[in-house]
């Protein structure tokens, strides 16, 4: 395996498409990342085309975690907030795809979104996942603390509903 290389990305067509594949598989695995299965490819890239296009606003940071030509995990920090918190911003989309679980993804795409918060003026950082298949064990062993838990917040990929556990972090 190459090295992993983190970086944001861009809204070119083969980085949509791969996105939307990662999203694809994540949703077909059971991810807990708002769709349901099973969720086309088309329905993944039409996400991926709006979370993009704020990208390019400013809004949001689409953050990719690349293994040589293959797009192998995303995060998304979210910056457009209301202007009571222009102290915060929201980890989302968190996904790793199957084959690279375990290899330190999903640590290395979190440090980037935290650096990039610090670099917007962000200080404390806030997320959610889902209480059962979530990734609550990577976000307690990062530093983020535990503020709660929502049941039945959400159906599961499968159907069925989960909870959601809410998480924060201060930064610098």
């Amino acid at each position: 395996m190459a090295a992993i290389t983190i970086g944001p990305l861009g809204p070119d067509p083969r980085t949509r498409s791969m996105l939307a594949s990662l999203l694809v598989e994540a949703v077909a695995s059971g991810g807990s990342v708002s769709f349901m299965h099973p969720l086309s490819k088309a329905q993944a890239a039409t996400f991926w085309d709006g979370s993009l296009a704020a990208a390019a606003r400013g809004e949001r940071i689409v953050f990719g975690a690349w293994d040589g030509e293959h797009l192998v995990g995303t995060v998304t920090l979210l910056l457009d907030l209301p202007p009571n918190q222009p102290h915060r911003a929201e980890i989302a989309k968190m996904m790793t795809r199957n084959s690279h679980r375990g290899r330190g993804v999903a640590t290395a795409l979190l440090r980037a979104a935290e650096a990039a918060a610090i670099e917007h003026g962000r200080r404390l950082l806030v997320l959610d996942t889902a209480t059962e298949g979530g990734a609550a064990q990577l976000y307690e062993r990062l530093g983020y603390t535990r503020a709660g838990e929502m049941p039945d917040f959400a159906l599961k990929p499968h159907g069925g509903l989960t909870g959601t556990l809410i998480y924060w972090k201060r930064l610098g």
